[in-house]
């Protein structure tokens, strides 16, 4: 085979030919891997949604979004029910001002607005730091059934009744605005569903 001379037209015909090929191979992976991706998405939410529900034998309604000011996507309330009675509701909340930006999280809240239980479904925390907030509120900083209303979610740090997770304030304020915005979609919620 003779080899190709190097000149500018080679080189460019040689770096278009292999971005092409490139181009082409991560589209059929991303082509490949969306449904899935997207169903173990939707089966994280689901599970995420029954394991924080206030009762796991509530049955969980339809979900209405509510907008809250200054924030862009909606927060979405899945209520919860037990023997046709509102027992509380399972939010989908987040803030964007984590360290490595948006922090996802479904609340589970009781009918008073206490705490049930957290899952954190999506983040980009630093690992080893601000990513512990899963199991940090659960146990050193533990915010289960504590109610917002009587509770300054935020970190002691800032005046507020939580202790933040060692090094990571910022992903802890973060974390603490989100549970703060839940509770605040579901009171709305309540409050536009009497």
């Amino acid at each position: 085979m003779a080899k190709l001379e190097s000149t500018m037209k080679n080189m460019v015909l040689s770096l278009t030919l292999i971005a092409l090929v490139a181009s082409g191979l991560l589209g059929a992976v991303y082509a490949l891997t969306k449904e899935p991706i997207e169903t173990t998405n939707r089966n994280d939410k689901e599970k995420a949604i029954k394991d924080v529900l206030p009762d796991k034998s509530a049955i969980v309604g339809s979900p209405k979004e509510i907008s809250m000011e200054g924030y862009a996507d909606p927060f979405v309330i899945y209520p919860a029910t037990l023997n046709g009675q509102l027992i509380g509701a399972t939010v989908e909340t987040y803030d964007n001002n984590g360290y490595g930006g948006k922090i996802k999280i479904m609340v589970g809240l009781k009918l008073d607005g206490s705490i049930s239980d957290y899952h954190i479904l999506e983040t980009s925390e630093t690992p080893g730091l601000g990513a512990k907030a899963e199991d940090w509120f659960r146990d050193k900083g533990n915010i289960r059934d504590k109610n917002p209303e009587t509770t300054k979610f935020s970190p002691t740090k800032d005046g507020g009744d939580i202790d933040a997770i060692t090094a990571s304030t910022i992903t802890s304020r973060a974390f603490l605005t989100a549970v703060q915005k839940a509770y605040e979609a579901f009171k709305e919620y309540q409050n536009t569903n009497k």
